[in-house]
């Protein structure tokens, strides 16, 4: 028979368990959805020509940060890593690295096909089958 300590114990460590893997899913959002609207926000930075190295980097650094289309979604992807740090601290690295990061591969695929980007080649789908499955087989093993 469980007590009410074993109860509460289990509970705790269900809404622990559900909380981690609501960081790794939100971490994974923020780095791979907005990958492809970074890039598409740094459109037109490769038109920027300066004569030196200094005048060159602080031009390109001017027109990034002083485009939304580049800025909204890097604060989302760097907010991202708040996110992956939380929950570090109530996961195991060996899983959040390979979980979120595959996760994250999905995300920036599934974005990048709804900004209009090539759709993945199968064998790059396959690609990411093996991906997720290893990830999946760590997860269980």
């Amino acid at each position: 028979m469980f007590d009410i300590a074993t109860l509460f114990l289990f509970v705790d460590q269900s809404i622990c368990l559900v909380e981690t893997c609501a960081g790794f899913i939100l971490t994974a959002l923020c780095w791979g959805f907005t990958n492809p609207f970074i890039k598409r926000g740094s459109e037109g930075l490769e038109k920027i020509k300066r004569d030196s190295w200094l005048k060159q980097t602080l031009a390109e650094t001017y027109f990034l940060f002083t485009n939304w289309k580049y800025v909204v979604p890097l604060a989302i992807n760097l907010s991202g890593s708040a996110v992956y740090y939380y929950t570090l601290s109530s996961a195991e690295i060996t899983m959040a690295v390979p979980i979120t990061n595959s996760l994250a591969l999905i995300f920036t695929l599934l974005a990048g096909t709804m900004l209009g980007e090539p759709a993945p080649t199968r064998k790059e789908l396959f690609g990411m089958f093996l991906v997720v499955s290893g990830v999946a087989l760590c997860i269980t093993s």
